[in-house]
């Protein structure tokens, strides 16, 4: 997926997510990104090194926190 498009839907996104692309999905920056990754309740999957979200897990996290 390339992050230079506008996400116009969650049928466009890979299973999972890497920051640039959490960022891209959420409207922040690419070091908030990490942050939110980094924070307790968020579904980060830990790879080695990597972090990553899974689609599915983000879309009910933001379901569960929008206000």
């Amino acid at each position: 997926m390339r992050t230079t498009n506008t996400i116009t839907s969650f049928d466009q996104l890979s299973l999972t997510l890497n920051a640039t692309q959490v960022a891209a999905v959420l409207g922040i920056s690419r070091s908030n990104a990490y942050a939110l990754m980094r924070s307790e309740g968020f579904p980060t999957l830990h790879i080695g090194r990597r972090m990553l979200v899974p689609k599915d897990r983000l879309i009910r996290w933001i379901e569960a926190n929008a206000s």
